[in-house]
């Protein structure tokens, strides 16, 4: 077991902007299974790596919003430690309802040679935190998940399904189709796919990656995910509620791909390119309609499942409040019988005493990958602010007196500040204007009492701060599970006892060996196999994982403890 003397110190050299030293945690408290005591490595300097297990990374303090106090180590008070979940991706690889011949124009979110793993390698990261005896820096036991949205890829229920189970726990097949065998892209024999199973010198064995025979029969047979131990909460994202997190629903035969037996495995470049364009133009969205009712290029016949059909946002709610699906807790999962219409899936929730949590909606049904907030959302978040504020700030700048006492607030959505720019009508709510997340920001600002607002989207590990003195907080974002690096990050929140706050972060990784034998299909060892074929995608950006101040860090914010106030 690694421990870390709470008086040792570590410099945090040549990183710009952060202060030099490092306190660790105290001595009932653990580095062990997070990356402060061990991180995943590539082996080489080129081409196809085989990763394993790496020095940790140091934690990092923050001072760029507040000034970290000496004596702020003896004086630290726990006020909740929780777990964020990211970008899950619960994807049927085998659905027609996707465009994986796309990928050489739209990159990952297209197809990955490890995306029949996702919901292995979710699962590990459930295992992980199931393991986790506490916050590294507090001690303090996990409070609960929140999965930050993209839970499932392309909306399906037989993804709600697998996403539901592998948080709750239960027994997971995740296969559509013929029950016997695969019938996606990576045993088609098209050399744009890695075909595992197969001979074929495909783009993807050019590039180093191996021959592993039986792996897609090994993704699709039966495993058990043990659940979490611990209550989760949910927030929504735009791969659940649109056509591969891209394209609106209703639009003409697309709607009707899900369940039929037609499944495009490859066409010819300008019919991609059509597609590729109408997932990232509005004016172009029709055209995937236009290309795909006339079954371009190669096709293969599959067998239809109703399980693919899409469900929409009212489905999505209401399966979580369905008992069958409470698992840990709570009863839906933060949703509750307000939100079943679908029309607004934001709530408040506690999280400790004195700190709420909000979860916020920021996608639109209009399509298109980034998000905005409607006007409806955003006055009940600058309501439910200021009515838990004992001070804020107008929008004019003047400072003005509320509530006796603050409530400390973290934020939860799936798109970050610089990705909500989409501003396109969300049906839900059509006259509703929608505004973008420069307008977020400014509005969080006029509360001092708002410490982090934590998010998903980019599959990135990045920590920006925003504002100055008592107008000021953090934007955390965390990278995906599906795609490398495939962390989990706990986030701590505690009271330093001379006006400040600190968040640490602290990044874990999967419970999974960084190497696994090639025949190795156990599930620790399809976990393991998913981290290093994400590592290897062509399509991963490795610097996804974040410099070091995105990952564990120390975020100091001005603030008190909110039964101190």
């Amino acid at each position: 077991m690694a421990r870390v003397n709470r008086r040792r110190f570590f410099q945090a050299a040549g990183v710009a902007g952060a202060a030099v030293v490092w306190g660790g945690p105290p001595a009932s408290a653990t580095t062990t299974g997070t990356t402060l005591d061990v991180a995943a490595t590539p082996i080489g300097g080129a081409g196809y790596r085989r990763l394993a297990a790496g020095p940790g990374w140091p934690l990092v303090v923050r001072g760029d919003i507040a000034t970290p106090g000496a004596a702020r180590v003896d004086r630290r008070r726990p006020l909740a430690c929780f777990v964020q979940f990211t970008d899950m991706h619960m994807v049927d690889t085998q659905s027609p309802a996707r465009f994986e011949y796309t990928h050489p124009l739209m990159g990952a979110g297209a197809f990955r040679a490890h995306e029949t793993l996702a919901q292995h390698t979710s699962a590990a990261l459930v295992r992980k935190v199931n393991a986790l005896t506490g916050g590294p820096f507090t001690g303090r036991p996990i409070d609960f998940v929140m999965t930050t949205g993209d839970n499932t890829d392309n909306h399906e229920q037989v993804e709600l399904d697998w996403f539901l189970t592998v948080l709750n726990g239960g027994r997971i097949t995740a296969n559509t189709g013929d029950p016997a065998r695969y019938e996606g892209v990576q045993n088609s024999g098209v050399k744009a796919y890695w075909n595992p199973d197969s001979t074929l010198a495909d783009d993807y064995k050019a590039k180093g990656f191996p021959r592993v025979p039986n792996l897609l029969d090994a993704a699709i047979r039966p495993f058990d995910s043990p659940g979490l131990r611990i209550p989760w909460y949910c927030t929504f994202g735009n791969h659940d509620d649109s056509v591969v997190g891209s394209l609106p629903d209703g639009i003409p035969f697309i709607d009707a791909l899900y369940t039929g037996r037609n499944k495009v495995m490859g066409c010819a470049e300008a019919d991609s390119a059509r597609i590729a364009r109408a997932m990232t133009d509005p004016a172009h969205a029709a055209d995937a309609a236009t290309v795909l009712a006339a079954n371009p290029g190669l096709v293969r016949t599959v067998t239809p499942d109703a399980r693919r059909r899409p469900f929409g946002t009212a489905e999505f709610v209401r399966a979580h409040l369905d008992p069958r699906n409470t698992g840990p807790g709570p009863v839906g999962h933060g949703f509750t019988p307000d939100n079943a219409d679908g029309v607004d899936v934001f709530y408040t929730f506690r999280i400790a005493p004195g700190v709420t949590g909000v979860s916020l909606d920021t996608t639109t049904t209009a399509g298109f990958a980034d998000g905005s907030i409607g006007l409806h959302q955003y006055r009940w978040l600058e309501k439910t602010l200021r009515r838990n504020s004992s001070r804020y700030y107008d929008v004019f700048g003047a400072r003005k007196a509320q509530a006796v006492t603050d409530e400390l607030f973290i934020l939860f959505s799936h798109h970050t500040s610089r990705t909500m720019g989409n501003v396109l009508p969300d049906r839900r709510r059509p006259l509703d204007p929608r505004l973008d997340g420069n307008a977020l920001v400014a509005l969080l600002q006029r509360f001092p009492n708002v410490v982090a607002w934590v998010n998903g989207h980019t599959h990135e590990n990045r920590i920006v701060p925003h504002g100055t003195g008592d107008r000021a907080f953090w934007e955390i974002n965390t990278a995906a599970h599906v795609d490398h690096p495939q962390h989990a990050r706990i986030i701590e929140l505690v009271d330093n006892g001379d006006g400040t706050l600190s968040l640490f972060t602290t990044l874990v990784e999967g419970d999974a060996p960084y190497a696994a034998d090639y025949d190795d299909f156990s599930p620790r060892g399809l976990a393991s196999l998913a981290r290093e074929f994400a590592f290897n995608d062509p399509h991963a950006d490795l610097d996804a994982v974040g410099a070091p101040t995105d990952r564990n860090t120390e975020l100091l914010v001005a603030g008190n403890s909110p039964t101190r106030v």
